[in-house]
């Protein structure tokens, strides 16, 4: 439409015209106030990963490269230039290490079975069943996990002697079963209780024995047992206190406390230095990679019923 032969325009003054100008402002390159929001815990999550594994990830390469590429580029990838396993070959001259993993294999995997076994079986009978003391029995346990095993040190130091079971690994398996309990069947407890009950009725009904009861609900909390498997595993690796003190001695020694030992004769020898390191890391990463689903899946399970 013109007026006196001049074209008017027609300008839109409704609320949903001027509802409609920031979003198109927005969409035209501004960004929305909603989606910083969302970035920054990605940003923070970012900042903390680089933070956490930028020094893990230094010696994993560093351990891989000459002496003076430690100095010289430490903060780069090894090259064809400066790769090197000098250091590898000085841990494995030098020490028994091949035997401190062995020991270290036994003594985690072997502890954290029974952890799994016993942890579970105790963790069906406080879900399942309703006896006077079960009260006494949850608090016992939640002590367990409060306080810190390694106050208790000196008792049970002696009580090894006694038994003969200082320098073994049978001692070791039985101090870091009896540490990782607490938790286990605390944790499974919450899990088996999730199970719906007219499943195990049914079974019961049928005529399964109580060991079958058992046996059939385990697999339902798959989740669970990977959360405490790993719980158990990294502490019982990482651990120092109970092998310097229990099992100091050379054919028994652990991954760690060769570790110790190998650090403080080549402290001087950068590349034999973070050779070890990346010795004693990587099993426990590998494991941690291949079960982190399950892991997480379990730290969040038992929190939802």
């Amino acid at each position: 439409m013109s007026y006196e032969g001049k074209p008017v325009s027609t300008v839109d003054t409704s609320d949903s015209a001027r509802k409609a100008a920031p979003a198109r402002r927005s969409a035209a390159g501004t960004p929305r106030p909603g989606r910083i929001k969302a970035l920054v815990p990605h940003a923070i999550l970012i900042v903390y990963l680089l933070i956490a594994c930028g020094p893990i990830a230094l010696i994993i390469m560093n351990s891989f490269k000459s002496r003076q590429a430690i100095f010289d580029e430490p903060f780069t990838p090894p090259t064809f230039d400066t790769f090197d396993t000098v250091g590898y070959g000085t841990v494995f001259e030098r020490s028994r290490f091949e035997l401190y993993f062995f020991n270290s294999f036994v003594i985690t995997v072997v502890s954290v079975i029974l952890v799994l076994v016993f942890g579970s079986m105790a963790a069906f009978a406080l879900a399942e069943y309703r006896f006077r003391g079960a009260a006494m029995v949850a608090l016992y346990l939640a002590l367990g996990i409060m306080i810190p095993i390694r106050l208790g040190t000196v008792g049970i130091l002696e009580l090894l002697v006694d038994l003969g079971l200082v320098n073994s690994l049978t001692g070791m398996i039985f101090v870091y079963t009896a540490m990782g309990l607490p938790l286990g069947v605390f944790v499974l407890t919450t899990f088996f209780k999730q199970v719906p009950r007219d499943l195990k009725d049914a079974a019961r009904i049928d005529g399964a024995s109580e060991y079958r009861v058992y046996g059939m609900t385990v697999p339902l909390i798959r989740p669970g047992l990977a959360a405490i498997g790993i719980y158990t595993m990294l502490p019982i690796w990482n651990d120092l206190w109970f092998p310097l003190i229990l099992a100091p001695a050379e054919q028994v020694r652990t991954v760690t406390l060769g570790a110790q030992a190998f650090l403080g004769q080549f402290v001087t020898d950068w590349n034999a230095v973070l050779a070890v390191l990346t010795l004693a890391m990587l099993p426990m990463m590998a494991l941690y990679l291949i079960f982190s689903r399950q892991f997480v899946r379990g730290l969040t399970g038992g929190a939802i019923k």
